[in-house]
């Protein structure tokens, strides 16, 4: 049994390693000039402009009077959470090889720093986008907020856990990685970021909720637009799927790690 004393010191030990890994991923990915870490949150931003201004100016209404540049932000920027999460973790490991030989580091913790990054980075994209174009009248207000955060928590969630899944299977072979960038291509179009449930037929519908991604995108979008769309979606559906898939990740995980301690 651990003391109150020992899991204080514990914790404290993890946040620092958290925070210093942390501090490495910036600076090694951004470096120290121009924008630096401002482009944890510019880069995804940059993506969302484009894709908003590429529908805006194609005149794309998706069949539907919502408005297209409050359904483009909702919609890319979901993907952007649940997308990147997964791509930053996979081949992760090879990389950071060495700094697995400090007796405080794990996998785990290379994973959660990664994690921790494209999650802030595209909550910080989407709030940013959405109070300008709220501002510039583009984009009207959200319905419910609540429902909004709501949803959004649970796309992160996901996008991590599908991150450690998909991590830890890389550490097993580069074959998954190379898998994994021609499947999240092919679940972009289907993640419900481009459609509402409601547009698809009734048979369809039922198949494109077994991606938990879609009831995500669905609560985000019942949160902004409120009565003016019909969403489908099973939160207790997503929620187990995320902690399965959490459980899932973890065990995987763990199991790297030894591969690479082995190794």
């Amino acid at each position: 049994m651990y003391s109150d004393t020992s899991f204080t010191k514990a914790l404290q030990i993890q946040l620092r390693v958290i925070g210093a890994l942390l501090m490495r991923e910036i600076i090694t990915r951004y470096g120290r000039d121009n924008l630096g870490f401002l482009w944890l949150f510019v880069e995804p931003m940059l993506f969302t402009l484009f894709v908003t201004a590429l529908w805006t100016a194609t005149g794309q209404a998706h069949g539907s009077n919502l408005p297209i540049v409050a359904f483009a932000v909702t919609g890319y920027s979901s993907v952007l959470l649940w997308r990147n999460c997964a791509n930053r973790c996979s081949m992760a490991i090879p990389p950071n090889i060495g700094l697995l030989y400090h007796r405080n580091v794990r996998v785990l913790d290379l994973f959660i720093t990664r994690i921790l990054l494209e999650v802030a980075g595209a909550s910080i994209s989407f709030v940013v986008l959405a109070s300008l174009f709220t501002s510039l009248g583009w984009m009207e207000p959200p319905a419910d907020m609540v429902g909004v955060l709501y949803g959004w928590l649970l796309l992160a969630w996901f996008g991590a856990s599908l991150a450690l899944v998909v991590g830890a299977l890389t550490a097993y072979s580069e074959v998954v990685e190379r898998l994994w960038h021609p499947i999240s291509y092919i679940l972009f179009p289907l993640s419900g970021a481009v459609f509402m449930v409601d547009w698809l037929p009734s048979n369809f519908q039922r198949i494109v909720l077994l991606l938990p991604m879609v009831n995500g995108v669905e609560m985000l979008r019942g949160g902004y637009f409120g009565s003016a769309v019909r969403t489908h979606f099973d939160v207790g559906y997503l929620f187990v799927a995320c902690l399965v898939m959490t459980l899932l990740g973890l065990a995987l995980v763990r199991d790297a790690g030894r591969r690479v301690e082995v190794e």
